[in-house]
């Protein structure tokens, strides 16, 4: 596992042109290029191109062993900056645009797909992609509530399928040290994880209006029961309303809850709870912009994730981050890097990121990390050729998302739930059990 995890960073790395007048960790440009060019290419889609669409359509078209066929979205707008970032990394073929993603299931000569639609697309996709025989690469959250993530592994599984979630760190090298250090007792049994995640986002405020010519809005919609057009919702303000996103604890909780839970080595919890709300602004967000989750799982451990969505103070210095706490002192973690203090906060242990990029990169929402992606994008790559789970798997994705869809549903019933820890469904609440699953819009009911 260690040397493929190395394998993939020297691709990735290479590939995404970091350093590249340099030999990185033993393998130029050149070297990278004549290993690829000797495999088979595999031909992708992306469909969803506003802002983190775009920007991965640029990340697989480095990939020397990929291209880009297809761009698709709803929005005409968005092509030409879609093709601009195929363009200028490095593609020479010129990809077909689609405005419907039905058409790009149909077609026989893609291999596979990237998604980076609102949530409420992203299980949807990912089983018509599967039912169509194509390989999915879907962002975080890998499903809108829990129902679905259990309809994304049927899928996945029966029709044998490589599907990876895209929670970038999980192909990280350095960080994968620091969690194997963990798992190995570097600060004795681990026991509770304190993540975090800060923004200053702003108020927002839905207006009625009427869809530009450009978006079909309709499909735009899809899977979702239908509503009115309105001002502002559209392309990125929805992550704060139920009906299409799953707040600040899917949308970033996502990345840090799950780096916790692989270091605690947990799977479903056994008791969640949320407190928070709307506290900076009167506005018409539905989903807290601060918010405190605690996950409670088997064997005494818990994991803590706090937001503040509207307040942009740090924590621990850090914008977002992860501390592990054990029996023998604690380890921190960033994107690529941690640190080991013992029981009285003393550092023992500084591993820093190998990529200058990483280390200096600030605050970017269309991308955790350009290396990250570089490296969790040749991760599935390898996953296809190699017919293998990759690094973050449809069913450790499910698992790490479905705390943080639990923690809103305790959040909005206004109680701690109880859950089966085989498989975290709630226990003895009917009421917050109904929201294990929505509805959908006659006609677009995802089936396996």
């Amino acid at each position: 596992m260690e040397k493929r995890r190395d394998f993939i960073k020297k691709m990735a790395i290479t590939s995404a042109g970091i350093m590249a007048g340099n030999s990185l960790f033993g393998m130029s440009a050149k070297s990278y290029r004549n290993i690829i060019g000797a495999n088979e290419r595999i031909n992708l889609a992306i469909i969803g191109l506003n802002g983190r669409g775009s920007t991965m359509a640029g990340t697989f078209a480095r990939q020397k062993n990929a291209e880009i066929s297809t761009l698709c979205d709803v929005d005409t707008r968005v092509f030409v900056k879609a093709l601009k970032s195929v363009a200028s990394n490095k593609q020479i073929s010129v990809p077909k645009t689609e405005g419907d993603c039905r058409k790009v299931m149909q077609d026989k000569n893609i291999d596979a797909i990237y998604i980076a639609t609102p949530d409420h697309w992203h299980t949807p996709l990912t089983i018509m992609g599967c039912q169509a025989g194509k390989h999915v690469y879907v962002e975080k959250p890998l499903s809108h509530n829990p129902h679905e993530g259990e309809l994304a592994i049927a899928a996945a599984r029966k029709y044998d399928r490589v599907v990876q979630m895209g929670a970038q760190r999980r192909s990280a090298p350095v960080l994968t040290e620091g969690i194997q250090q963990l798992h190995e007792g570097i600060i004795g049994r681990v026991y509770y994880a304190k993540t975090w995640y800060t923004n200053d986002r702003k108020a927002t405020f839905l207006t009625p209006g009427t869809a530009p010519a450009e978006l079909n809005y309709d499909l735009w919609q899809g899977p979702a029961p239908r509503l009115a057009y309105q001002n502002g919702l559209i392309h990125y303000n929805w992550h704060w309303f139920w009906h299409w996103g799953t707040g600040e604890a899917l949308n970033n909780g996502t990345h840090e809850v799950d780096i916790a839970r692989w270091g605690l080595g947990v799977d479903y919890p056994v008791k969640v709870s949320s407190s928070g709300g709307r506290y900076a602004f009167k506005d018409d967000w539905q989903t807290p912009d601060t918010q405190v989750v605690t996950l409670e799982y088997p064997d005494r451990k818990m994991i803590m994730w706090e937001s503040s969505s509207a307040n942009g103070r740090r924590i621990e210095g850090d914008e977002r981050g992860v501390i592990f706490y054990g029996e023998n002192g604690s380890l921190s973690t960033g994107n690529d890097a941690y640190k080991v203090f013992d029981l009285k906060g003393k550092l023992t242990k500084e591993v820093a990121s190998k990529d200058k990029e990483e280390a200096m990169q600030g605050r970017n929402t269309a991308t955790v990390s350009l290396s990250l992606d570089s490296m969790h994008a040749a991760d599935f790559l390898d996953a296809i050729r190699q017919n293998r789970k990759p690094n973050c798997d449809v069913e450790i994705g499910h698992k790490s998302i479905v705390g943080m869809q639990l923690s809103n549903i305790a959040w909005r019933v206004g109680r701690e739930l109880h859950l089966d820890p085989k498989n975290g469904h709630i226990l003895n609440d009917p009421e917050a059990e109904k929201l294990w699953k929505r509805s959908y819009e006659p006609g677009w009911e995802p089936k396996v």
